[in-house]
């Protein structure tokens, strides 16, 4: 398995991988998201391919201050078998590789199977209220 940046090829995979695990709203177009990280001088999406076959995915990027992580999926045939936390290993070293003094992601109030992974990998609550608005 290697991980790199997602190449052009598998750009309709991640986001059927990013369908089949749950990660998409009705209100967020993935492919837009997915075609904004790759466009974007701070941002990038991450592979994990294995013979051929996209098997996990994270959009990694930064604001100068904080890394970001979004859209970490592993295949369903995948999950549990540590590559979930290669794949957050690959993201770590993207930011630090910038320079980038933290790291941090969001996780939906009612997905404590992914905070508890998150947890054992060493994140912690950082105690804020993301607010947000849609502007289109």
């Amino acid at each position: 398995m290697k991980i790199d940046v997602l190449p052009e090829n598998l750009h309709d995979a991640a986001v059927k991988l990013w369908h089949e695990t749950g990660l998409t709203r009705p209100w967020n177009d993935p492919a837009a998201d997915l075609r904004r990280a790759v466009e974007g001088d701070d941002s990038a999406v991450l592979g994990a391919v294995d013979d051929g076959t996209l098997v996990a995915t994270a959009m990694v990027g930064h604001d100068g201050h904080r890394g970001w992580v979004y859209y970490l999926a592993v295949a369903p045939d995948r999950q549990g078998a540590g590559v979930g936390r290669l794949m957050m290993a690959a993201c770590e070293d993207w930011v630090a590789g910038r320079r980038i003094p933290k790291i941090q992601l969001m996780v939906r109030a009612d997905n404590t199977a992914a905070a508890g992974f998150y947890e054992r990998l060493g994140y912690t609550d950082a105690e804020v209220v993301v607010l947000g608005k849609r502007l289109g």
